[in-house]
């Protein structure tokens, strides 16, 4: 159950960020269009690249020696400290939202929908290499509470950004909502760096 947890809020770190996807989730929720068909192509999208993340660390994992394991964990060092970093310059977020109605079909809201997804270079980051790397040394039922646990955080969070986009549009543009949201990550992040560190110095 520790993974499940474990995941969920290492999960809910990684996405809550105010990106391109994330305004666009909220922009469609404010502007009531396609909202469902936005909200499950972007967690749908998380929960495989979350597994393909996983398995494809676990599959190559016996392959792996001194030093690729080493190699490995000094990226995901590197990785959090610069997620750390980025956090720590937005501590103060201005944001905007484009809250205009206009006509456009199912089909057009699909593609775009893809496009903010699949074409986001930090989408891969976060989900194929982070969460894989991460856990690549769990047994096999953690590595799966764990990816359980990021999607569950996946699925309440863009349906909770779509279908109360009113509600938290009018927070997502607060300086100091913004301020204790980046808190709380990078808190929980530097945790998880120490934690790999702990496990690198093993190799050395």
């Amino acid at each position: 159950m520790e993974y499940l947890v474990l995941g969920f809020f290492t999960g809910l770190s990684l996405i809550l960020a105010i990106g391109a996807q994330n305004i666009f989730v909220i922009e469609q929720g404010l502007k009531n269009q396609f909202v469902f068909l936005v909200c499950i192509i972007c967690s749908i999208s998380d929960l495989l690249l979350i597994f393909l993340g996983i398995f494809l660390f676990h599959f190559f994992h016996q392959y792996f020696n001194i030093f690729i394991e080493l190699t490995l964990n000094i990226l995901l060092i590197i990785f959090l400290i610069y997620f750390i970093y980025s956090k720590i310059k937005t501590l103060r977020t201005n944001v905007y939202f484009n809250s205009d109605v206009k006509e456009i079909s199912q089909l057009k809201i699909f593609f775009k929908t893809l496009s903010f997804t699949y074409l986001n270079a930090h989408v891969y980051s976060d989900t194929v290499f982070f969460l894989g790397n991460f856990s690549k040394n769990f047994l096999l039922n953690e590595k799966i509470y764990f990816g359980v646990g990021a999607s569950i955080a996946s699925f309440l969070f863009f349906f909770g950004l779509g279908y109360l986009s009113t509600y938290f549009s009018k927070y997502a543009q607060s300086d100091k909502i913004w301020k204790y949201i980046n808190l709380f990550i990078i808190i929980f992040m530097s945790v998880l760096t120490i934690y790999i560190i702990r496990e690198t110095l093993y190799f050395l």
